[in-house]
């Protein structure tokens, strides 16, 4: 139960600046941004997005994010632990992909025979964006004539950023490049290749192009984007974030423009910069560097939190974004935001579908212990509609865990 006013004095206790532990290293610079076409006064952009943008375009989130207790001698740093893990699934063949991650350790910086820019085979045709860290551009391969979006990086420009007291964000890149290694799934932006010349200050990830846009783009401030559709791109989310957390992955920054429409109408999950990797069912962290508005309040309020928990938490408030064209909880500065968060009560429509009512208080619920989870969200009577329940994705490892299981049994039955 959270108690309005007291939880707003006893968090700013935490750390510096009075912003519920955390620490502003640097005031973001403004980004251009597209329009949310949401309201709840979108020109707070701060709240919405943590991220600025260098002179060399290469754009970063700007804030030391850390809720650990300084005089915790055995405390050790999430990053660190999601890259052991990582590695530790690596070396032992624990990917869910048929088709391995390219690794390319040349980059060859020249220009096609129309002066466009090239990075090996691919010919840069236009900027279409800012990631966290760096800049996304667009271009073609020479060698299959099909478009990809790039992740451009300076490798000295990561290493002087810092994310965490002991963590810069090279450890972000390099553990959103392990994660994205291990993951195949319709419903996530698919990683093709990775350019890492060790001669060069130049980094590069290359990803599957999503020819369409972000689930809100386009939806007016009325009435969102509509019962039908917010139900399909829900849908896919879910998909996708069940199929995360089935892998012991957390996104960590779940929100509408993560999750791109591809020109058919389906929901691509992007941008792992933040995620994190948990063993077993211990999806227990304390770094929370996502996106305020989407922030989940035990995120607010507590040292620690449940990663799968506060993702879900996030669906609620993009759900609640793509129905309603607005912010359930939004405050003039991030303080304010947070407190929202924490004690406002859910305001939903009075006539709003009862079921979908249902769902959005389960997800918006206060106390993540009694929050609705993914499973129960995928068998929600509002998610199934008339299209029947979430179908289930058969995945490579789980494919080949089958083929073993049968492979086995086969040789039991030949020596019985």
């Amino acid at each position: 139960m959270f108690v309005k006013g007291h939880s707003v004095a006893k968090v700013t206790e935490m750390g510096c600046c009075g912003c519920f532990g955390f620490c502003f290293a640097r005031k973001p610079k403004r980004v251009g941004r597209p329009n949310l076409g949401l309201s709840n006064n979108c020109s707070q952009e701060s709240l919405l997005y943590e991220e600025g943008e260098e002179e060399d375009g290469c754009s970063y989130n700007g804030d030391v994010t850390d809720t650990g207790n300084g005089d915790d001698g055995e405390y050790r740093s999430p990053v660190k632990r999601s890259e052991e893990i990582l590695m530790y699934r690596a070396q032992n063949g624990l990917v869910c992909r048929e088709i391995p991650v390219k690794e390319t350790h040349k980059v060859i910086r020249d220009e096609d025979e129309d002066g466009n820019k090239m990075v090996n085979e691919y010919v840069r045709e236009y900027k279409i964006g800012s990631g966290s860290y760096g800049k996304v551009v667009l271009y073609r391969s020479r060698t299959d004539g099909k478009h990809y979006a790039i992740k451009a990086f300076r490798k000295s420009h990561l290493l002087k950023l810092r994310v965490a007291p002991s963590e810069t964000a090279m450890s972000d890149v390099l553990r959103e490049v392990l994660i994205m290694k291990m993951l195949c799934h319709p419903n996530i932006v698919n990683l093709i290749e990775v350019i890492d010349d060790p001669t060069t200050d130049h980094f590069y990830m290359v990803l599957e192009y999503v020819e369409g846009k972000w689930v809100c783009e386009g939806a007016g401030p009325v009435g969102g984007l509509g019962e039908h559709k917010a139900r399909t791109y829900l849908r896919d989310t879910v998909s996708g974030l069940m199929y995360l957390h089935s892998h012991n992955i957390i996104h960590g920054d779940i929100k509408p423009e993560n999750l791109l429409v591809t020109a058919s109408g389906r929901v691509k999950i992007g941008d792992f910069s933040v995620s994190q990797a948990f063993e077993d069912d211990n999806d227990e962290l304390r770094r929370s560097p996502g996106t305020p508005v989407f922030t989940a309040p035990e995120c607010c309020l507590g040292l620690t939190y449940h990663g799968k928990a506060a993702d879900t938490w996030a669906v609620g408030v993009t759900l609640y974004c793509m129905v309603l064209g607005k912010y359930p909880f939004l405050g003039d500065t991030l303080q304010d935001t947070y407190d929202k968060i924490v004690n406002n009560p859910l305001a939903l429509p009075d006539g709003m579908n009862p079921l979908l009512k249902n769902l959005l208080e389960g997800l918006l619920c206060k106390d993540p212990a009694k929050r609705i989870t993914l499973k129960s969200v995928s068998e929600h009577e509002w998610v199934v509609g008339n299209e029947g329940p979430i179908p289930q994705h058969l995945c490579w490892c789980q494919r080949k865990k089958l083929q073993k299981e049968e492979s086995d049994g086969r040789m039991e039955d030949t020596f019985t």
